[in-house]
């Protein structure tokens, strides 16, 4: 019988790793990677030290003065890992990269040639050690998201009790921040019990993207089995005139192959969750790299692992020239109305169908959407991104913001406006922010409008440290028709916003 289960090898603190090399830094010292001011990988040291993951760059810093902090680099990661990709397909051909760190493989192929899953761990982990000097962990389950965490712990889950393993993890093991926090003022701490509540219950009441982590809660994939084979006409291939050997070339490549990709899934209503990247050298080398995503791939995203894979294979020191040939091909797609869920409910597929055409014809730019973002402003509270890219805000909304409008308009403008009062004298703020004069009248785009209410002003004080800080003052004011929020700044009134 087939082993069905997957065997997942996991390199520990990956981003740590791969800058390290990069710059030639010891990974005995204290090392971080931020993302922007968020610590998002950090060494055993650092670790050791007091450095936490989700940590402020500069509390960091101050926890532990020695610490190295490098910028998250995406396409550095994916570089080094390539070498650590090839040692593990050595061992266990048809690998598939998940991201730069953790690579998957069907089970049955190693375990079967070495006799068993322990032995083709420990073969593996040789190999990887010896090959690159990077260490590496397996683990074995049935399931993607059971592999991983069995490799966190080097464990090998026997065959049909992934979720017994399952069972006793906490739920922050679920990449879904939110629904983690919602499960645990629910009183659901632990995957199991999670698991224990009914499936037509979480999709009832938390919607589809609660399912997909239900369903890996309870150790299966997180998308039912039955996948469409993708049809041959759907890849896309590139001929390059002259042999492409430089990573910015490379980058430009990727993102006119992956649109074109993205066009012909789109066309027919599909989103690719698992992308074959074939290169063709000048020399007649053949390449060839699966990356596999828990989500449906986006356009930026397929761009992404192109430019990143590319990146790796063009900064070998063995390939004797550039790549002549690209072809990326779909390997495993699903319905594209998987790439968002929840935004009508469960599913309108004819409208995802929709948008999904519209961004394959406009580009990954093309149709965007908003996310609650963090500031005190109400610009800076809306965040705009692609369809179908995961929509995460670029500042934490539920941070503290001094001075943050409770209720921000729901129309956003930017337009000069006038503010006078009864006698048609023009209203400024004073030091003391204070208004000169009750407002009575306001000129919006040419049209006049009374004042019956008003509430401000509201001081705007921002980078007070720099040379050339921000300091405005906002007015709520009422008319008969609606509700505006005006700022005052550089000696005038802009329109901010129409409340409904």
């Amino acid at each position: 019988m087939k082993d069905p289960r997957l065997l997942a090898v996991w390199c520990p603190d990956w981003p740590v790793v791969a800058a390290c090399t990069a710059t030639a830094t010891s990974q005995h010292r204290p090392v971080a990677v931020a993302d922007g001011n968020e610590i998002v990988a950090t060494s055993a040291v650092a670790r050791a030290e007091g450095v936490r993951e989700s940590m402020r760059r500069r509390l960091a810093e101050s926890t532990c003065p020695e610490l190295v902090t490098f910028d998250h680099d995406p396409q550095r990661d994916a570089r080094f890992f390539e070498p650590v990709a090839e040692a593990v397909e050595e061992l266990a051909p048809g690998i598939e990269v998940v991201r730069p760190g953790l690579v998957a493989v069907p089970a049955r192929g190693p375990v079967g040639y070495f006799g068993s899953a322990e032995r083709a761990a420990e073969r593996i982990v040789d190999h990887v050690a010896a090959y690159t000097d990077v260490e590496a962990q397996v683990g074995v389950a049935d399931s993607l998201f059971a592999a991983t965490k069995a490799a966190h712990r080097n464990v090998i889950v026997p065959p049909g009790r992934t979720a017994e393993f399952l069972r006793p993890l906490g739920v922050h093991e679920l990449a879904a921040p939110d629904l983690v926090d919602l499960l645990r003022r629910l009183g659901l701490k632990t995957l199991g019990a999670f698991a224990d509540v009914p499936e037509n219950a979480v999709a009832s009441r938390f919607g589809g993207p609660a399912t997909r982590q239900h369903r890996l809660a309870r150790g299966l994939p997180e998308r039912p089995l039955d996948k469409r084979k993708p049809a041959p006409e759907l890849a896309a291939a590139e001929t390059f005139d002259e042999p492409v050997d430089r990573v910015d070339s490379a980058a430009f490549a990727a993102k006119l192959l992956s649109e074109r990709l993205h066009e012909n899934l789109a066309a027919r209503g599909l989103a690719c969750t698992r992308l074959g990247i074939h290169a063709r050298t000048d020399s007649g080398e053949e390449l060839y790299r699966v990356w596999r995503a828990a989500e449906p791939l986006t356009p930026r995203g397929i761009a992404d692992r192109v430019r990143w894979q590319l990146d790796g294979w063009l900064t070998r020191e063995r390939l004797t020239s550039g790549v002549r040939t690209l072809t990326l091909e779909p390997v495993e797609v699903v319905n594209g109305t998987a790439l968002q869920l929840g935004l009508w409910g469960h599913d309108d597929e004819r409208a995802v169908r929709a948008l999904l055409h519209v961004q394959g014809l406009l580009g990954p730019d093309g149709v965007l959407t908003p996310v609650l973002d963090g500031g005190r402003g109400p610009r800076d509270q809306v965040k705009l991104v692609p369809w179908g890219d995961e929509r995460t805000p670029s500042r934490n909304p539920d941070h503290p913001w001094p001075g943050r409008l409770t209720r921000a308009p729901a129309t956003l403008a930017d337009d000069p406006v006038e503010l006078t009062d009864e006698n048609g004298t023009g209203i400024g703020v004073t030091g003391r922010l204070e208004l000169t004069a009750r407002p009575r009248r306001l000129t919006v785009r040419g049209k006049r409008h009374d004042i019956r209410a008003w509430a401000g002003p509201w001081p705007v004080d921002e980078r007070w440290w720099a040379p050339d800080p921000h300091r405005a003052a906002r007015v709520q004011v009422q008319t008969d028709e609606q509700a505006f929020l005006l700022v005052r700044r550089d000696q005038r009134w802009f329109l901010e916003g129409v409340y409904d």
